[in-house]
């Protein structure tokens, strides 16, 4: 085994290392599980300390498999959006960092909003003002925690606080500049002047980079504290659903991306500018592209949920029938009807982003009644996902931008009746890739292109994408399904003002 590369996904729960042949074909994969900490309401925590030691001990369980560390040529991070970290000149952590989903920046929104006209900001980073977003999250220290913003050095982002780990340089990839306001996404740089405006120091901001640009090798510390050999290429990274985009072999104008990690939406590939106030717009991974992108709260953290509230009798049928605990609540789910005889499920269970922007809405089942069942509570959630999706494509749609096939990725495509929902639900063909890792084949590409083991994306993509099964729209679900996604539009509009804004506390 020869030329071997390393991808690293920093996602909400759990990091994942895989190693991959130049094929694509995984050598061996890992992941270690970290906490999420809620200490305020609308708050959500987590320690970047916490997630390099998971990339530690995944890399060396990866190297107890018999892997040779020693033949990894390159290496690729992806991560989590939005999550800035303060670090000192040290390298040091200075606080945990509010992660995608956190809210407590609604009041330095209103601020903003007031001294700044929206339509500039979002004319020069095409992506409107959130809570949820970057920028706001370190006006927050500044405000809030003023003394932890003086002695920052910088703020990462998830992915860049790994290669600083790996490297001791302090770098931010063009993909994740969407969150941070004062990023010119048209010429891919910090504007200095809407810096100054939003009173932000831009020499907080770290130098720019290509997502597969080798920005440095690993040190004979993080040699020692990964297994890796000292030396090896790193690439800048980028936003996790943009490497997996990149990962599900979408590279090319049109070709469209389903998420099904954490969090839910859709991300599809352009060659011009094209931006919309209702959706998310960033840098593709790959140069001279973009993503517009439907960025949802509720995806398989909605499953993760399920599974722990009410997933107890499919934990204990696992163990009887020596399955997946997964596996016996879509067993379950598919014992009902398409449309959950009525019973209609808003995954608002953190706020809701893109294309509502509500960081008060709220999770709903609506149409319950003595006659369901644990079953049409799980398969009405599942379809309360696939009805987000199919709302931020619509969207999409309005804007101008078409899709005619999805392709998915992450832990939910691993389901066939969850992918056939969403196919029924969107009326697209959804194919699934063969690797169920493409945030991290998508890291490992980066980090090939970058260190000169591909000579082009295509080539990379050519090399390692293939397409395993695909789901074509069931044509007599749909009536059901519209009448189903009609009445989950009009349940979140009629309860809207129930989920308002309210001052920050």
């Amino acid at each position: 085994m020869a030329d071997l590369l390393l991808g690293i996904d920093i996602g909400t729960s759990a990091c994942k290392a895989a190693v991959f042949t130049l094929d694509g074909q995984v050598a061996a994969q890992c992941s270690e599980e970290y906490e999420v900490f809620y200490p305020q309401p609308g708050w959500a925590e987590q320690n970047p300390d916490d997630w390099w030691k998971a990339v530690c001990a995944s890399i060396q369980r990866i190297g107890q498999q018999g892997i040779p560390l020693e033949e990894v040529r390159a290496v690729g991070i992806d991560g989590q959006s939005s999550s800035p970290i303060p670090m000192d000149r040290e390298g040091q952590v200075l606080h945990p960092t509010p992660i995608w989903f956190d809210t407590r920046a609604e009041g330095i929104c209103r601020e903003l909003k007031n001294r700044i006209p929206e339509k500039e900001i979002f004319d020069l980073c095409g992506n409107p003002l959130q809570a949820a977003y970057t920028l706001p999250k370190i006006l927050w220290f500044q405000k809030y925690h003023p003394e932890i913003y003086e002695h920052t050095y910088q703020f990462l982002q998830s992915n860049s606080f790994i290669v600083y780990r790996l490297t001791g340089e302090f770098t931010q990839d063009r993909s994740q500049g969407y969150g941070l306001q004062c990023y010119d996404i048209q010429k891919g740089e910090w504007d200095l002047s809407m810096c100054r405006r939003m009173g932000i120091d831009p020499q907080k901001l770290p130098k720019l980079f290509d997502c597969h640009e080798i920005v440095g090798t690993v040190t004979a510390r993080a040699s020692e504290e990964t297994g890796l050999l000292e030396g090896v290429p790193v690439a800048a990274g980028g936003l996790d659903a943009a490497c997996g985009t990149l990962g599900a072999g979408v590279i090319r104008d049109g070709e469209t991306q389903e998420q099904g990690g954490q969090a839910g939406g859709m991300s599809i590939c352009m060659e011009s500018f094209h931006s919309d106030p209702r959706l998310i717009l960033s840098h593709h991974v790959v140069p001279g592209t973009w993503l517009l992108q439907g960025g949802s709260v509720g995806g398989g953290g909605v499953m993760r949920w399920i599974s722990q509230e009410l997933g107890a009798a499919a934990r204990m049928q696992a163990e009887k029938n020596g399955t997946s605990q997964l596996y016996e609540l879509d067993r379950e789910a598919e014992m009902v009807s398409p449309g959950a005889d009525g019973v209609v499920f808003l995954p608002y269970m953190a706020g809701e982003r893109s294309p509502i922007w509500n960081p008060r809405a709220k999770g709903v089942f609506f149409g319950l009644d003595y006659s369901k069942t644990r079953g049409h509570m799980i398969r009405a959630a599942m379809e309360g996902v696939g009805f987000s999706l199919r709302h931020n494509l619509q969207v999409a749609e309005e804007a101008g931008v078409r899709v005619s096939q999805l392709r998915a990725q992450g832990g939910a495509a691993n389901s066939r009746l969850w992918t056939q929902m969403k196919a029924d639900i969107t009326g697209k063909e959804i194919l699934v890739p063969g690797s169920d890792t493409a945030g991290a084949l998508g890291a490992s590409i980066l980090a090939g292109v970058g260190a000169g083991l591909y000579q082009s994306f295509e080539e990379a993509v050519s090399r390692t994408v293939t397409i395993r099964r695909s789901h074509k729209p069931a044509e007599e679900n749909r009536p059901i399904y519209e009448e189903a996604y009609r009445q989950y539009r009009y349940l979140y509009e009629n309860l809207k003002p129930m989920m308002s804004d309210k001052e920050e506390q």
